[in-house]
């Protein structure tokens, strides 16, 4: 390539040959051109879908000039005979090349392309150019695709570092103004072009990819040791350079030596690379907060950022489809990395030192203990998958985070079991073997599978591609003087070998690995003075339950657990019934503050039963108050319905100023999600009896009912993004008194100018009512309630303030109408459209029946502040039934606000992109 920079406008003009030489078995009729810098050229690509996805707006707010494209393309044979090539609409990131006349195994082509590189704003993947001056290329060439069984790998751009570039040798004369420097991983060579100007040749074989980055004033140091020439940028203003100097060298020389030798001269270590997939834990907090040293904080991100460049840029998987592999080595390293320099090295690190939290199970988890917690983390919530899955089809939590882990997990626990290093060795072997051609898969199966006499089938057909979970406890365990008798059950039918050892005191007198056939069998064992036997006791087997893997060999409750206190959270303790204990505080108008006790016991972990318990005390009201729930979940591993709750839950505290009441509610929910677990579309049934015993209010003076129960049976359906939503919820609620049936429809878009469009449909009808108020009647604008499941502040006020509160439900209207109930049906359609950035107009109208009265037309219109919707928002009523609502003096009282101050609400708003 002959590259030139235009500096101001972001552009690469480049003059590209390509040799292509088809050292396949097969005739080919096409050749594929990777250019993922044209994902990022509309809000249509996949890419941009991707980030619709993962609910990141940055994309589809962007001006036009911060996008990248690939313009001007002319393609040729060097003897200019033109090459018709086509780049779709629905994959516009790469190109599939027609050649003029077969291509025979052996045999080589050569293209001339000719075209212009725009490159994006680095705020949508970090790489690109930013506001300093500085570019961070990736992936701004076009490049032939990797071939494989037969066929070009077809993927796009995904923002996931997985490009399947054939391996290539590169030459590029890189021209660019003589006030920008060039770091690459590339070997180059810097000449004076022209006045003003600078070239850089660079050169590189047996590549699939390498970093280039031009900058102003270089950032990047040089560090060259007997193994590599390490460049980096990554930060630590606390280290000298010595002192990283010194780390750099045992990081790269103990790779070296699991590894095997890199094959090519420079590294480099960024810390755009590091922000791209940083380490994942309590090293991430600031530095007064950190429980880490400098020294250990820096080594650990260098080790991870090295590791991935190491493996990514030298052996040449398809890195879609076998990211398992880079994934599970890397994190292997880092685990033996730590074992042999930091092996008294605790997750939490200097607080678990911390005398008042020794009593945490938190602060007892040695550092590398927390990668199978991350990995529970999503196997409890049943939302882990295949490790074998491709990339792009893993959750974000998955792809960044969980499957990472585990992949690290699942090869530490085969190394542990074959013994002998087999694992360590068929890794240097396959690495040495393969680092300068194309691998796979099975390749590395091979390779293992040759360094052990063992059958480790099972390895790959369960724990790499499937999410079967695996679950062991002991059965029949018999005990005499001098002798263990057990048999292990396996309670999900996993075939994995599993690890049995017997403690003395805490300290381990005895190992044995059960293979899977003796799995379900008697074993012996001589008694040796042991006290417990434990399987999987430090975790070599990712279990998904730890609470029956040990069996206590003295005392007449051999598996009792005791009771054990916690503030706050804490991680699960197989050998403890957890408490965990928190302060709450809480408000609505009649209790005042209502500060209260949690004691529940949901670890950070989920668990099948989970009780949470909040006694409280009303300060205004001057009673006990509070709330308590107990559930049951169920997770189903292989079916649509994934997860089934039956919990039970109740509250008490006051409705009016002179009245309580007291709220019972058993419920069944029944989970649905779709098959491709990317996909946002949530699906629930919910059946629940809700019952309800309230106090008479002398204040209030309606004619309320004091006690009733109403059956709820409830569909929902959603599915949400950046750029759409739609949402559908029927329900059907029966009762003494009254039977309803509802539905509502929500959808809405956010459109290429930037726009955005909410529209709500509500329905509803009376099956039968012979209720003589309006308490259960449809609500205009303020539903009365009468399930108790909204929180609103002051309940019962019909003026002031607490009266303004809005919530989206029934009728959805903003101003209070004069006819504000309906007792026989209801139809309301409420939209809001953008103006500008967070102000919108909105409207509703609707029509309502009451007995003995004909239908109702009524409406209202106005301005919405729509700060964080569904949690901070302003309605300013303008035009209504009422007339002209802003022209009157008490207009302050017909503002309506929503606001949500729960905490657990407002972090679905963060979390939703990860899972």
């Amino acid at each position: 390539m002959v590259v030139a920079l235009n500096a101001e406008k972001k552009i690469l003009d480049i003059q590209q040959q390509i040799t292509f030489f088809n050292q396949t078995n097969d005739t080919l009729t096409t050749i594929v051109l990777n250019d993922w810098n044209n994902a990022f050229s509309n809000k249509n690509t996949p890419l941009a879908k991707r980030f619709s996805d993962e609910f990141y707006r940055g994309f589809h707010l962007a001006k036009e000039e911060e996008r990248g494209s690939t313009n001007k393309l002319l393609i040729t044979t060097s003897t200019e005979e033109p090459i018709i090539w086509e780049r779709t609409k629905k994959n516009p990131d790469y190109i599939v090349l027609q050649l003029n006349k077969k291509l025979l195994p052996n045999e080589k082509i050569t293209l001339m392309l000719s075209y212009a590189s725009k490159i994006p704003s680095d705020k949508f993947t970090k790489f690109g150019y930013n506001d300093n001056g500085i570019l961070n290329l990736k992936n701004w060439y076009l490049t032939p695709a990797r071939y494989e069984n037969h066929n070009f790998v077809k993927n796009s751009n995904n923002n996931l570092d997985d490009i399947a570039n054939a391996i290539s040798n590169f030459e590029i004369d890189f021209v660019l103004p003589n006030t920008l420097e060039i770091t690459s991983d590339l070997n180059s060579q810097k000449t004076v072009a022209k006045e003003g100007f600078v070239n850089f040749t660079l050169i590189g074989d047996n590549r699939t990819d390498f970093n280039l980055i031009v900058e102003p004033k270089k950032s990047f140091l040089n560090y060259k040791n007997n193994a590599i020439e390490v460049i980096t940028n990554l930060k630590d203003s606390k280290l000298n350079e010595i002192q990283k100097a010194i780390l750099i060298d045992r990081i790269t020389d103990f790779t070296t030596n699991l590894i095997g030798n890199y094959p090519h001269q420079k590294i480099i270590v960024s810390q755009t690379a590091y922000e791209r997939n940083p380490f994942y834990g309590l090293n991430q907090l600031p530095s007064f907060l950190s429980p880490f040293p400098d020294e250990f904080i820096y080594e650990i991100k260098f080790l991870k950022t090295y590791l991935n460049e190491f493996l990514k840029t030298s052996l040449h998987l398809d890195p879609r489809k076998d990211s398992w592999i880079y994934d599970g080595i890397q994190v292997y390293v880092m685990m033996k990395y730590i074992d042999e320099h930091y092996p008294e090295a605790k997750m939490m690190g200097s607080i678990s030192k911390i005398k008042l939290l020794k009593s945490f199970n938190l602060t007892k988890i040695d550092f590398n203990g927390q990668y199978s917690y991350f990995y529970m983390l999503m196997a409890r919530r049943n939302l882990d998958q295949p490790l074998g899955s491709p990339k792009n089809t893993l959750i974000k939590f998955n792809e960044q985070i969980a499957s990472k882990y585990r992949a690290g997990l699942s090869i530490r626990f085969l190394d542990d079991y074959l013994q002998n290093n087999s694992v360590a060795n068929s890794i240097a072997t396959f690495y040495k073997q393969n680092n300068s051609k194309q691998v796979s898969r099975i390749d590395f199966e091979t390779i293992l599978k040759g360094n052990t006499t063992k059958n480790i089938n099972w390895f790959f057909n369960t724990i790499i591609d499937s999410r079967a979970i695996i679950d062991y406890k002991f059965t029949d365990v018999l005990k005499t003087k001098d002798s263990i008798t057990f048999s292990v059950r396996n309670r999900t039918g996993t075939p994995i070998p599993i690890p049995v050892y017997g403690t003395k005191n805490g300290e381990i007198v005895f190992k044995q690995w059960l293979d899977i056939e003796a799995c379900d069998s008697t074993f012996t064992i001589p008694r040796s003075n042991i006290d417990k036997i434990v399987l999987n006791l430090k975790n070599e087997v990712p279990e998904y339950n730890l609470r029956n893997n040990w069996y206590k060999l003295d005392g007449f409750f051999p598996n009792n657990r005791p009771i054990k206190f916690a503030f706050m959270k804490d991680l699960e303790d197989p050998y403890y019934n957890q408490i965990l204990y928190v302060p709450s505080i809480s408000y609505n108008l009649y209790d005042g503050l209502i500060p209260g006790l949690r004691l529940h016991n949901k670890t950070i972990l989920e668990k099948p039963f989970v009780f949470d318990v909040n006694p409280s005390y009303s300060i205004k009201s001057n009673n006990l108050s509070g709330s308590a729930s107990f559930a049951i979940n169920h997770n189903y591993r292989n079916s649509t319905l994934y997860n089934a709750r039956y919990s039970m839950s109740s509250s008490y505290f006051h409705y009016a100023e002179d009245a309580t009441y007291l709220r019972l509610n058993p419920t069944i929910q029944l989970r649905i999600r779709e098959p491709n677990f990317r996909d946002n579309r949530k699906q629930l049934f919910m059946f629940r009896q809700v019952l309800v015993n309230k106090e008479k209010s002398a204040i209030l003076m309606d004619n309320s009912p004091e006690n009733y129960s109403v059956f709820e049976a409830r569909y929902i359906n959603t599915k949400t993004e950046v750029t759409n939503h739609f949402g559908l919820s029927s329900n059907v609620q029966i009762a003494g008194n009254f039977g309803k049936l509802t539905s509502e429809i929500g959808y809405g878009k956010l459109f290429e100018n930037n726009r955005q469009i909410n529209m709500r449909f509500y329905a509803g009808v009376f099956l039968y009512n012979k209720t003589q108020s309006n308490f259960f009647s449809f609500a205009l604008d303020r539903p009365t309630d009468y399930m108790f499941d909204y929180n609103y502040l002051g309940r019962s006020e019909s003026n002031g303030i607490y009266s303004q509160q809005y919530i989206i439900a029934e009728g959805g209207f903003k101003s209070k109408i004069a006819t504000p109930y309906a007792n026989r049906w209801i139809t309301s359609f409420n939209a809001s459209y953008s103006i500008w950035n967070w102000i919108e107009v909105y409207g509703d109208v609707g029509l309502i029946k009451n007995n003995s009265t004909p239908a109702q037309f009524v409406y209202d219109s106005g301005i919405r502040l729509n700060l964080v919707t569904d949690y901070f928002e302003l309605y300013f009523p303008v035009y209504s039934n009422n007339g002209w609502e802003i022209a009157e003096n008490n207009y302050n009282e017909k503002v309506r606000f929503i606001v949500t101050f729960s905490p657990k609400t407002l972090l679905n708003l963060f979390n939703r992109k990860w899972f």
